[in-house]
């Protein structure tokens, strides 16, 4: 018993001696951004598997009304975090993470699934746009207006499946439509800031069958960025974290471990 005190006093003395060396082998905080349409309950498969795997994830709230407000907002989560992070986006909520990890010294690796990674200038409905493919727009319900004149988006429960997420099962499909978080129409058309991406080092994943952002649209912004890795999976629809949680988390993982 009495050598056992002695040992965990040690391991007590030498964490305090030498804090840098324990916090190396730490494993990196993951926030997730989820994007328009949809909510943190869309990374439900990809959390249950990293928390399985020992990493500590934070479902960042993401307000979806204006990439500046919205990147502030993931701004404050960043900063709560001791240690390294690895963040994470999906959609719409790509422009947020590009602007929000600016100036975070502790992220250390952007995560964009099926998501945007403007240029400086850049517009969410410019990218969708830029390649043919995309069959959002009539889709979108009759816009919600606001009491400050704006606008809110959602997207029609009926084809809310076909449109966002067709390899998810239609029972689960149901439930995403119906609780699906509406974005503004100006925050689709806000012009992005100078990215993260420049700087940090980046990762991408999306499906080939993504009828929300073309996957040339994808495949482009990934080479933009200079991708570490990109991976592309058959047959997925826009929410591949939702329908492809294992590739998703594995690739966030290899993100996190990368030096």
């Amino acid at each position: 018993m009495k050598s056992r005190l002695i040992l965990g006093a040690a391991a007590v003395a030498a964490a305090l001696a030498f804090p840098s060396a324990f916090a190396a082998d730490a494993k990196p905080t993951v926030v997730l951004v989820h994007g328009a349409f949809a909510d943190s309950s869309s990374w439900d498969g990809v959390t249950a598997r990293l928390e399985k795997d020992g990493y500590t994830v934070i479902g960042a709230a993401n307000p979806l009304r204006s990439v500046k407000s919205d990147a502030a907002a993931v701004a404050s989560v960043l900063k709560s975090v001791n240690g390294p992070v690895v963040l994470v986006g999906h959609s719409y909520g790509g422009s947020v993470i590009s602007a929000a990890a600016v100036g975070a010294a502790n992220v250390k690796a952007l995560v964009y699934v099926a998501a945007f990674a403007p240029e400086a200038g850049e517009t969410v409905v410019g990218l969708s746009g830029k390649f043919p493919g995309s069959t959002l727009g009539p889709t979108l319900a009759p816009p919600v207006a606001l009491a400050d004149g704006g606008k809110d988006l959602y997207i029609q429960q009926a084809k809310f499946h076909s449109q966002f997420a067709a390899d998810v099962p239609e029972a689960k499909a149901r439930l995403m439509a119906a609780g699906q978080r509406p974005i503004t129409d100006a925050a689709l058309n806000e012009a992005s800031p100078a990215p993260a991406w420049k700087t940090i080092p980046s990762w991408f994943v999306y499906g080939k069958a993504d009828k929300n952002i073309p996957a040339a649209a994808l495949d482009f912004m990934a080479k933009r960025a200079n991708a570490k890795k990109t991976v592309v999976i058959d047959g997925a629809s826009h929410v591949v974290m939702t329908s492809h949680p294992a590739e998703v988390a594995r690739l966030i993982e290899e993100a996190a471990g990368a030096k």
